[in-house]
């Protein structure tokens, strides 16, 4: 870990004294290089703000809102206001990716990727259905125009996001047929968002293991992971509207068990419950499980469910599966 972290280290320095130095047409004038924060495989990273927010919600299919200046709902040290289509947790997992992807360049500098590698490292299948959703989303992302206003404890603006230059998720994306390849470019203003270290860090392989239909399990791990409080607790009035849940409280309440229960599966949360607050008010209550922690061989059925080669397993036979069912979603 230490020694790739060095290596990501080096080549960051290396490309930020390049970027200053001569060229064959004599000298360059100093550019700053701006880089996302480095991240190691297993882990995928979204600025706090963000990942708390209702940008991206475990939405039903085929039922997106268009906001329009719409103020998200997030905590009270943010103001974030969104122009786009709403975003679910599939969009979720490819902004992900694409941070991820994007990481070793500097930001600004466009990333090319092969389509069908793409989708297979969010745990998607590769056909039809799956290349046209890809090709649906990375318009939307391009198109989604963000505002970010972060508050200090007294109230005054810590930083402001796309007040004077537009803030988009993906400043611009091309597609090449013949290579079957995306060449993407990410806002340079990802990097006021990540700045001080604001950022969540998601186990990716556990994400991946969150089974089909279960977005609302997604949509908690975002949240949990933006705390390093072991015990937390969310009143449910706030986590049902920042999930864009709009059924009566009721079926929330039932989808919100079935949700932590997932989520106990896989090992990201523990004690997960819903209880009255001091106040009186019914909240959400669960344990964050530390990653990294799991005693090998205490549980040998979910040790091999997480194997690489078992996932590959599982994602062909789910591919299987749902042919069908995909085609008309």
């Amino acid at each position: 870990m230490r020694t790739l972290q060095a290596a990501l280290s080096r080549m960051e320095a290396h490309r930020a004294r390049s970027a200053d130095g001569p060229t064959q047409d004599g000298p360059k004038a100093s550019v700053k290089q701006l880089f996302l924060p480095a991240m190691e495989p297993p882990k995928r990273a979204m600025p706090n703000h963000l990942a708390r927010s209702s940008l991206f919600a475990p939405i039903a299919k085929r039922q997106r809102t268009f906001h329009r200046e719409t103020t998200l709902v997030s905590r009270s040290d943010a103001v974030i206001t969104y122009t786009g289509e709403q975003l679910d947790e599939a969009d979720a997992d490819l902004c992900l990716q694409l941070i991820f992807e994007a990481r070793l360049f500097p930001l600004g500098q466009p990333v090319t990727l092969v389509r069908s590698a793409l989708l297979k490292s969010m745990g998607r299948c590769v056909g039809k259905h799956d290349y046209e959703w890809l090709h649906r989303r990375m318009k939307a992302l391009t198109a989604a125009t963000l505002y970010l206003e972060a508050k200090k404890p007294d109230g005054s603006t810590r930083y402001v996001v796309g007040k004077t230059d537009a803030f988009h998720i993906l400043t611009s994306f091309k597609y090449d047929d013949d290579s079957e390849r995306y060449t993407f470019t990410l806002d340079r203003q990802w990097v006021t968002l990540f700045s001080r270290s604001e950022f969540a860090l998601l186990d990716w392989e556990k994400r991946l293991q969150i089974k089909r239909g279960k977005d609302m399990a997604k949509a908690i791990q975002r949240l949990v992971a933006t705390s390093a409080e072991l015990r937390q607790r969310y009143a449910l009035d706030w986590l049902k509207e920042r999930l864009q849940y709009t059924s009566p409280i009721r079926k929330f309440r039932e989808a919100l068990r079935l949700a932590m229960a997932e989520l106990e599966r896989v090992e990201i949360i523990a004690a997960g419950s819903i209880e009255m607050s001091t106040k009186g008010k019914e909240q959400a209550v669960w344990t964050r499980l530390p990653t990294g922690t799991k005693q090998r061989g205490d549980d040998a059925r979910l040790e091999k469910s997480v194997h690489p080669q078992n996932a590959q397993v599982l994602l062909f036979t789910e591919c299987q599966q749902t042919a069908g069912a995909a085609a008309q979603t």
